[in-house]
């Protein structure tokens, strides 16, 4: 197993499913689930194999053994299976904050999307709020998937701002929601 240098803990658990560093065995299916979900992606266009490989060996290697990564990634597992990915991205280690990004796989989205989402939030939480003593986390998100404002504020965080007419989608321009959590004190 992989293991970022910054964390003293590289596994996360909560029952059933735990964030593990990315592996690279979860590249393909992490694809997949990246072209299948590519609408609310910050993603242009699909991936290949070679895009793929070429992030992996150049991009996530190089993240373990920095002292403050831009991104921290995680395989999110159910029962040692992949069954979705995400981290903190955008870190800012001045600011002590950092955005949330996860996909599940598709086929699990209509039956345990909130439930997932829900479980996961609560192992980011850990890892940003415990382990690397983050300020804030957020959420930002295109006004596409209205269910997942549901999840995110059942996990008690707050539409911070609507960003109107922020990015465009199929030659319209739409909003972006940020949803935030700030550490308990």
């Amino acid at each position: 197993m992989n293991c970022y240098k910054i964390l003293h803990s590289q596994k996360f658990s909560q029952g059933d499913f735990s964030i593990v560093p990315i592996r690279y065995e979860d590249r393909l299916d992490i694809m997949k689930w990246r072209n299948e979900q590519i609408y609310h992606l910050r993603q242009d266009k699909p991936l290949t194999l070679e895009n793929q490989e070429y992030y992996f060996t150049s991009v996530i290697n190089n993240l373990f053994d920095q002292e403050q990564p831009n991104q921290i990634l995680f395989s999110f597992l159910e029962n040692d299976k992949c069954i979705g990915y995400g981290g903190l991205v955008h870190i800012n280690w001045i600011d002590m904050n950092a955005e949330i990004s996860f996909i599940m796989n598709t086929e699990l989205e209509e039956e345990y999307f909130q439930s997932h989402w829900l479980t996961y939030l609560g192992l980011i939480e850990q890892l940003a709020f415990n382990e690397l003593n983050f300020h804030k986390i957020y959420i930002y998100a295109f006004d596409l998937r209205p269910h997942l404002y549901t999840a995110v504020e059942k996990a008690s965080f707050i539409k911070e701002a609507v960003l109107k007419e922020h990015c465009k989608f199929q030659n319209n321009f739409i909003d972006v929601v940020i949803h935030s959590k700030i550490k308990q004190k």
